[in-house]
């Protein structure tokens, strides 16, 4: 089974989709939040923490070890629904290995971002627990805006990742609702997703016949509203 995660930071938005069976959990990151205007990191993301139990994550910012290790101790504490999520390297290129087991040996959820090979996915496993509950999410959709194919990466990545009971896979950087079926053809656990894919994936298992008719009359109202003549 393939959880479905709301990938947004909008208060408004997460009120909304939090009340929807289907959305499992969310993930954030700090460009959502300062697309959602969040102006104190840690203020806002208590705000969201009171509208939804449910998994989510908050990503640190620093740039170097030390600061990312004290950020994602204290982003722990916000609640035992927090995942503290830490990209695979700094932003000079360096892995962040150092910081993924410091936080995983204090028992931390981690949503390890920003991965794109399975060569990047053995590094993290080797440097985590078999216990602490951690989610490696890979950049599908970055890599084929690369003329990358995410499909082998992901299956090499899954396969290995079978050995830890407590880790998840996530297909991240999602482009269109039917990228969920191909997630959860891989045996994906997790994809996040943007809301407005969320409604898309609800409406799977149109026939053609109704897909063909929607379209003409969306051809059609457009015509009409726009009072064409020939």
């Amino acid at each position: 089974m393939t959880k479905i995660f709301c990938d947004i930071a909008d208060i408004q938005t997460i009120k909304v989709y939090n009340k929807k069976s289907i959305v499992k959990g969310f993930t954030t990151n700090p460009s959502l939040m300062r697309k959602a205007n969040a102006k104190n990191y840690e203020d806002y993301s208590k705000k969201i923490l009171k509208i939804t139990k449910k998994p989510i994550s908050f990503e640190v910012f620093a740039d170097d070890e030390k600061k990312m290790i004290f950020q994602g101790k204290k982003i722990s504490k916000w609640g035992k629904n927090v995942y503290v999520k830490v990209p695979i390297t700094n932003s000079k290129g360096k892995f962040t290995g150092k910081v993924i087991k410091e936080l995983n040996s204090r028992g931390i959820k981690l949503n390890i971002t920003a991965v794109y090979t399975y060569t990047q996915t053995k590094k993290i496993l080797k440097k985590i627990d078999k216990k602490t509950k951690v989610i490696i999410s890979i950049f599908a959709g970055r890599m084929g805006d690369a003329g990358k194919d995410p499909v082998q990466e992901f299956r090499k990545s899954i396969k290995i990742a079978k050995k830890f009971k407590n880790v998840n896979i996530l297909w991240a950087s999602t482009r269109e609702p039917y990228n969920f079926l191909q997630a959860k053809q891989l045996g994906c656990q997790i994809i996040t997703v943007p809301p407005m894919m969320i409604t898309k994936i609800e409406n799977f298992g149109k026939s053609f016949k109704d897909l063909t008719i929607d379209t003409v009359r969306g051809f059609l109202k457009d015509s009409l509203k726009s009072k064409f003549r020939i």
